[in-house]
């Protein structure tokens, strides 16, 4: 979980690109695979890079995730674009 604050952090200071690719090192080794909000993060950096539709997929992986309603109406409605 740290991590993925990290990689959010570094998202904001050094550009979506530097994030995603610490996050896609999380998705790699597999660490947190069930926790929405991987996805949820990794949605919103590719969103910043222009890359919609690859965006959207992660945004209906994170809202499938949740136990959360609220959440996944959120991303739900992310992923509809």
């Amino acid at each position: 979980m740290v991590e993925l604050n990290r990689a959010v952090a570094v998202g904001m200071a050094e550009g979506p690109a530097a994030g995603l690719e610490i996050v896609d090192g999380l998705v790699a080794r597999g660490e947190l695979a069930a926790y929405p909000h991987l996805p949820a993060a990794r949605g919103e950096l590719l969103e910043r890079l222009g890359r919609g539709a690859e965006a959207r997929a992660e945004f209906a992986r994170a809202s499938a995730l949740t136990r959360n309603e609220t959440e996944r109406e959120l991303f739900a409605r992310r992923a509809a674009g």
